[in-house]
């Protein structure tokens, strides 16, 4: 889905702005919602399918499921917890995890997903980034890309931030959308989990250099957190987990916030 056009309210700006998506994500272990902080320590937070139904009953704009082990584990995506989250949504939905080829794709899109996310795969076979895009479109295709800053840049990851790569953010990234991606996740491993706020700095670079979306994740800890994200760099989405998962903020609460600071949300 595309979002629309929205005119500013701020009578200092006067700009035309795309409306900002919120996305909560599921990050599956097990069969059972996760989350930890920077990649480790992972503890409970819920049943997948209701933290689903939950959100997009909320106002959430997108929805995305990402199963951590699969590519560690060598094996491709629970299509079942896939479907039946499918059918309890009426929201896009992204999901990822251990697509490795173009079938496994074709089986992800059969079983409801609106988008793939690839990450680890993309970085052992770019070139699967162009086989998706070239076959279903480039707006089905998210990468996801995990890095950790370490001096004098942000190194990628893969293997759910447990291998390092020679690869580095910004290059990498710009090299996924000339592939055929159609939006980047980044996902700051320094800030994931912390609740310390977004890599805002980082993000900014990023969503100024690619011409396509750039989805943020990592450090959403309050509301205003959002909005220093959305005023301080072009990104088009802010992911969030845990926040939702415990209730320590509800997106639609979220939404009306974001509107008396003048950003505008689907």
């Amino acid at each position: 889905m595309k979002g629309k056009l929205q005119s500013m309210n701020s009578a200092n700006t006067g700009q035309i702005m795309l409306a900002k998506r919120i996305i909560p994500c599921l990050d599956i272990k097990d069969g059972r919602t996760v989350k930890g902080v920077n990649f480790q320590n992972l503890a409970d937070a819920g049943d997948p399918v209701e933290l689903a139904s939950l959100y997009a009953k909320e106002g959430a704009d997108e929805l995305l499921f990402l199963d951590i082990n699969a590519s560690h584990e060598k094996r491709t995506t629970l299509l079942q917890l896939v479907e039946r989250i499918a059918q309890a949504i009426n929201i896009p939905f992204t999901v990822g995890g251990g697509v490795s080829s173009l079938e496994a794709a074709a089986a992800l899109l059969h079983s409801g997903a609106d988008k793939i996310s690839l990450n680890s795969s993309s970085i052992i076979n770019p070139s699967l980034i162009s086989e998706i895009s070239q076959r279903y479109g480039s707006q089905c295709v998210v990468v996801a890309i995990d890095a950790a800053w370490f001096n004098p840049g942000w190194q990628v990851y893969m293997n759910g931030g447990r291998i390092p790569t020679e690869k580095e953010l910004f290059s990498w990234a710009y090299e996924c959308q000339e592939r055929g991606a159609g939006e980047i996740l980044f996902t700051s491993m320094d800030h994931d989990g912390t609740k310390n706020g977004f890599a805002v700095d980082a993000l900014q670079t990023l969503s100024a250099r690619l011409s396509i979306p750039v989805i943020a994740s990592g450090g959403a800890g309050n509301m205003e957190h959002f909005a220093e994200l959305f005023n301080g760099s072009q990104v088009s989405a802010a992911l969030a987990a845990s926040i939702f998962h415990y209730g320590e903020i509800k997106i639609d609460d979220l939404k009306r916030f974001l509107r008396t600071k003048n950003i505008v949300t689907r």
